[in-house]
């Protein structure tokens, strides 16, 4: 499929296709949109950026752009990513006449409530707030007959497995399933054995490595000189920076420290109300501030074209999570940059990303086991072992004759308790005997 023109979309859609410049699809969608029009289940992965949410959502809307009264479901693992998903699907909708709902966590119930007695015919949200509303029966899938399953892999990370069957197990038995992931793992496989119907393999590039446009690098820094050096990087950088830390409480000192150094910065994170993370991404893509410190939040779904360098302050606790946390540059068809700081500690979260993104990378020996300097013909490690050993034998031939001697010491006392204590008695039994006898006496 070399253009959308070869496909039998609605003319609505080829409208909306045409007003948001969508011309030449990329290699996810070349593959994904004919079957999925052809109303078959897919298994999909590719990698982030490459413009998944394109492959299910042109599909997605010629289907409700063809029936009347038919319903569907997107499930994404992140407010992010939903609200970013729901923006793309109502540029393809354009003036097609399809209500919508976006149902999110941390987003105001009243609103939702009010979208939903409109009766929506495309629902977009995650798991978590779809089935609270499935709980109060305001969200009903029994005419839900296209489900889409967006970064699957995330979703199943964060938890969400049981709402996710909820939902798989509430729709007709009969409805197009498109499971869209970012990797393929074992949960997923099952997933997709359980609940898709004969679905069409589809994969494009290698999941488990970056974009070859994005120029990656990496720093060698002690911990206590991070910031420093990542000072000299904004510097010595032109546009955009995304900085991902550990925690969200990392996030914010971070902005403070930046903003004391009069750079424009702001944190996004996990804590942050639905409205502050929506006018923080807002302002970033409009360029009110050049640097976004972020959590793993900001890892999956920040689908924001400006951003030139990601930099990995701390690395990420899962090796995945690097792959998509330096997927937000030079995403569709763009250059960037991703900068990694490797601290004392971080020598084995680094040897797990290399081997993810290259089964055959062996981990360097260890500094230690190469660095043998040697004085009057013995290693420092020999005679540190030497050493050592004399000084456990002392340590424990001390703590052998600290025992002797309480034990002896232990010994004394309790002869003497023994010896004082039954003089102490014999003397209280014949003092009583005593004073009984004068008061027996007395009493005749």
């Amino acid at each position: 499929m070399e253009n959308f023109l070869s496909l039998k979309l609605e003319e609505t859609l080829f409208e909306s296709l045409a007003k948001i410049n969508f011309k030449a699809p990329t290699p996810i969608q070349a593959k994904a949109i004919p079957i999925a029009l052809e109303g078959k289940d897919i298994l999909g992965t590719a990698q982030t950026g490459t413009g998944k949410t394109g492959a299910f959502g042109i599909p997605l809307v010629n289907y409700l752009l063809k029936t009347k009264k038919e319903t569907a479901l997107v499930m994404t693992p992140t407010r992010e990513l939903a609200t970013q998903v729901m923006q793309t699907i109502n540029n393809l909708i354009g003036r097609g006449n399809i209500r919508t709902a976006l149902l999110i966590g941390g987003d105001s119930m009243q609103k939702q409530l009010k979208q939903m007695r409109r009766n929506p015919r495309l629902i977009v949200g995650t798991p978590g707030r779809i089935n609270d509303h499935l709980k109060r029966k305001t969200l009903r899938l029994n005419n839900t007959s296209f489900l889409v399953l967006d970064e699957s892999d995330r979703m199943l990370d964060m938890g969400f497995t049981p709402q996710i069957n909820q939902v798989l197990e509430t729709v007709p038995k009969k409805h197009q399933t498109l499971l869209f992931s970012a990797t393929l793992p074992g949960n997923i496989l099952r997933l997709a054995e359980k609940y898709l119907n004969q679905p069409v393999r589809i994969s494009v590039g290698s999941t488990s490595t970056p974009i070859e446009k994005i120029k990656q690098e990496v720093l060698r820094v002690n911990d206590g000189d991070k910031y420093n050096q990542l000072i000299k990087e904004i510097y010595t950088r032109q546009g955009s920076i995304l900085i991902f830390v550990k925690t969200r409480r990392n996030a914010e000192k971070m902005v403070k420290r930046l903003k004391y150094d009069d750079h424009d910065a702001d944190a996004i994170h996990g804590n942050l109300r639905q409205n502050k993370r929506d006018r923080v991404i807002k302002a970033f893509r409009n360029n009110h501030f050049r640097i976004l410190v972020g959590t793993d939040v900001a890892s999956r779904g920040l689908d924001i074209p400006a951003i030139k360098h990601v930099i990995n302050f701390d690395l990420p606790q899962v090796p995945e999570d690097f792959i998509h946390r330096i997927g937000r540059t030079a995403r569709a068809g763009a250059e960037g940059s991703a900068l990694s700081f490797i601290g004392n500690e971080d020598r084995a979260k680094w040897n797990a990303i290399q081997r993810l993104i290259d089964p055959n990378f062996r981990a360097e020996p260890g500094r230690d086991s190469r660095r043998r300097r040697k004085r009057g013909g013995r290693s420092f490690d020999r005679r540190d072992r030497r050493n050592k050993n004399r000084f456990t034998k002392k340590r424990r031939d001390n703590q052998v004759r600290h025992h002797e001697n309480k034990s002896e010491k232990n010994s004394r006392s309790f002869d003497f308790k023994k010896k004082f204590y039954g003089k102490k008695k014999r003397f209280k039994k014949r003092f009583f005997n005593k004073k009984k006898r004068n008061v027996s006496i007395n009493s005749y």
